[in-house]
């Protein structure tokens, strides 16, 4: 078996995984405790960890130039969603996936590269987007839900969520290492996240989670982002990726104790 095909075994693994977590952990435990876990860096890790083994872990690095705002577009994929939701889970879904690839399609069309300008723009979207979600939508969270878990249900989420984690490893490989960064923060978990849920607890329960699922995506896979750009060049894949995670943990602490504030 070569190393794109183990490295996609594994994305399909550990986004199965990660996401069937997820989705219990919301049911279980209420939308803020679900969606904080589901930002947490998952994709993007595999992603970049992908691009380093088979270019390097300086290309890796270089690869986050336009991270940022592509952190933001997979975000407003969230901030849509809330917005159109009264319209109906199908609308509110595809035009937000919709919106989320012409946003990233813009940033290879225009070859926009330039890390100020992701910053500013993620700034800008982040602002924005609390503004939306705290003074317009006033989205309450929900509490867990009573759910009994079948072995078939269990896998079914699984392979869902890996199929697609996969696939977004599949068009960083194709698209190589540029469009790859751009790629990483692919709303993977955040899709299956919404769709599980609304199949499980409707499309209230679903809406509630993009508010904490967005804070955490923004703010710890932001941080993951930037500390992968120096600690990927300065001490290599392995304890890059190690110290990286450590610093997006540090940031996920604090998002924590504001998303449990949040209504």
């Amino acid at each position: 078996m070569d190393s794109f095909a183990v490295n996609l075994l594994f994305a399909f693994i550990v986004g199965g995984v990660w996401i069937t977590l997820v989705t219990v952990a919301a049911e279980r435990f209420g939308s803020k405790i679900g969606g904080f876990i589901g930002g947490l860096p998952s994709t993007m890790v595999v992603a970049f960890l992908f691009i380093g083994l088979n270019q390097s872990p300086a290309v890796a690095a270089q690869a986050t130039n336009g991270f940022l705002l592509s952190v933001a577009f997979s975000g407003l994929f969230l901030v849509s969603f809330a917005l159109l939701a009264d319209r109906g889970f199908g609308v509110a879904f595809v035009a937000s996936l919709l919106l989320w690839a012409s946003l990233v399609s813009s940033l290879v069309v225009f070859g926009i590269e330039n890390f100020a300008l992701s910053a500013v723009g993620y700034v800008s979207i982040l602002v924005a987007s609390f503004v939306i979600f705290e003074k317009r939508l006033k989205l309450p969270s929900a509490g867990r839900l009573r759910m009994r878990y079948t072995h078939l249900q269990i896998a079914g989420r699984a392979l869902l969520s890996g199929l697609i984690v996969a696939l977004a490893v599949f068009m960083s490989k194709v698209g190589g290492p540029v469009f790859g960064g751009i790629f990483s923060p692919f709303p993977a978990v955040y899709m299956s996240t919404l769709f599980i849920t609304n199949r499980t607890g409707g499309l209230a329960f679903a809406r509630s989670v993009t508010k904490p699922l967005f804070f955490s995506g923004m703010l710890t896979g932001a941080s993951y982002g930037l500390a992968l750009r120096y600690f990927y060049v300065a001490y290599g894949l392995v304890l890059g990726t190690v110290l990286s995670y450590a610093v997006s943990m540090i940031v996920a602490y604090f998002v924590f104790l504001f998303i449990r504030g949040l209504e």
